[in-house]
């Protein structure tokens, strides 16, 4: 934590303490990524203080611009929203819902002119562009909007409205969290102790785990997919996954395949319960390992039409993807039917070839072709 010292002195009031952390509503959904600072909120509300989770919502439109090389895209209000009510849905996955304090930033942070300037007062240009993140725009002469400045300036002023005694936030977000200490002073609030937790590296085991990058296992995605996804982690992300994760060292006296499967079984029962966690197991041997299709393949309606199937349409249907991506995944040899690879470049086969058939696209995705149908 920092300073040093000032949480002890902090836990020495001898009261339960304010501990907020706030989360933008980017992105649909909570990946394991936010399950690491998450964990460590829960640790404070079992210790019997105050959890204030913060719903981004206002300070969403603006996007922040930690870790960031260009300008987040702008958010509608109805994304905003959609994804603000999920979010707090799926924290509670971690947190105990009984014993927290949701709040949304835009019930302060919508304020008026003179409460913003006396806000701008709070800081300055120089402290804003000390971060890493706008110096190095600056020195490549990529833009940075004067919007982005206000982000600090409007995560700051949550502690201020929240009176928050300790902040938790990703290693990314010292500077922000630091600059919340400036705000509440100025405010003449005690300031907040911080404390920043390591980021988890998502599936490639080398960047940080994110939406945007296609490495990130959802807490809300099926007991399966979290399953498969936690078993294609690098050997060299494992202690880090189990560390940040389940708080503990990786078994060493387990193969890496075996560490894998032990943590990836612990995540399931995370969210869905032990036997939901040894069916998603069962389930994932009986298909990678026994070759076997799913248990449950969800059914794609196809017409008979000339007795001909185009691929690249039937794939696209199926699985919600482009056909030029359908294309792309027949000419990697990544498309099966009934186990058997699709010859390279075969984009048209005959309608007994797939009818009653189960597709596949890659390793985790199947859907078992009904023709004669509408079209899907």
């Amino acid at each position: 934590s920092l300073p040093a010292g000032d949480l002890q002195r902090k836990l020495d009031l001898g009261r339960p303490l304010r501990v907020k952390l706030g989360i933008d509503p980017t992105a649909p959904d909570i990946h394991l990524g936010h399950t690491v600072v998450l964990q460590k909120l829960r640790e404070f509300q079992d210790a019997g203080h105050v959890v204030v989770l913060i719903i981004g919502d206002f300070t969403a439109r603006i996007g922040d611009p930690s870790g960031r090389s260009e300008t987040r895209p702008v958010l509608s209000t109805a994304q905003i929203e959609h994804n603000a009510h999920t979010y707090q849905e799926q924290a509670h996955a971690i947190l105990d819902r009984e014993r927290v304090e949701v709040r949304r930033n835009s019930e302060w942070l919508d304020m008026t002119m003179e409460e913003l300037f006396r806000l701008a007062r709070s800081m300055t240009v120089s402290q804003l562009i000390e971060r890493e993140d706008f110096a190095s725009r600056l020195r490549e002469g990529v833009p940075v909007a004067l919007l982005e400045l206000f982000y600090p300036l409007m995560q700051g002023y949550d502690s201020v409205a929240v009176r928050a005694d300790v902040e938790l936030g990703g290693t990314d977000q010292k500077f922000n969290l630091l600059r919340g200490r400036d705000i509440q002073r100025a405010y003449g609030q005690d300031e907040q102790a911080i404390m920043t937790m390591p980021l988890l590296p998502g599936t490639d085991g080398k960047r940080r785990m994110q939406k945007s990058l296609g490495n990130y296992v959802g807490v809300a995605e099926p007991p399966g997919e979290i399953y498969g996804k936690t078993l294609s982690v690098p050997d060299g992300a494992l202690e880090t996954w189990y560390s940040l994760l389940l708080g503990t060292s990786a078994p060493s006296e387990q193969a890496p395949r075996d560490a894998k499967r032990a943590l990836a079984r612990a995540l399931v029962a995370r969210f869905y319960g032990d036997q939901v966690a040894r069916a998603a197991e069962q389930e994932f041997d009986r298909v990678h390992i026994g070759h076997e299709p799913p248990s449950d393949v969800p059914p794609i309606l196809w017409p008979a039409g000339d007795g001909t199937v185009h691929l690249p349409a039937l794939l696209a249907d199926a699985f919600g993807i482009t056909t030029s991506e359908a294309r792309r995944s027949l000419n990697q040899g990544a498309v099966r039917i009934e186990g058997e690879r699709v010859s390279n470049g075969a984009l048209d086969v005959p309608v007994e070839q797939v009818a009653g058939k189960v597709l596949q696209l890659g390793k985790r995705r199947f859907a078992r072709v009904q023709v004669g149908g509408p079209a899907g």
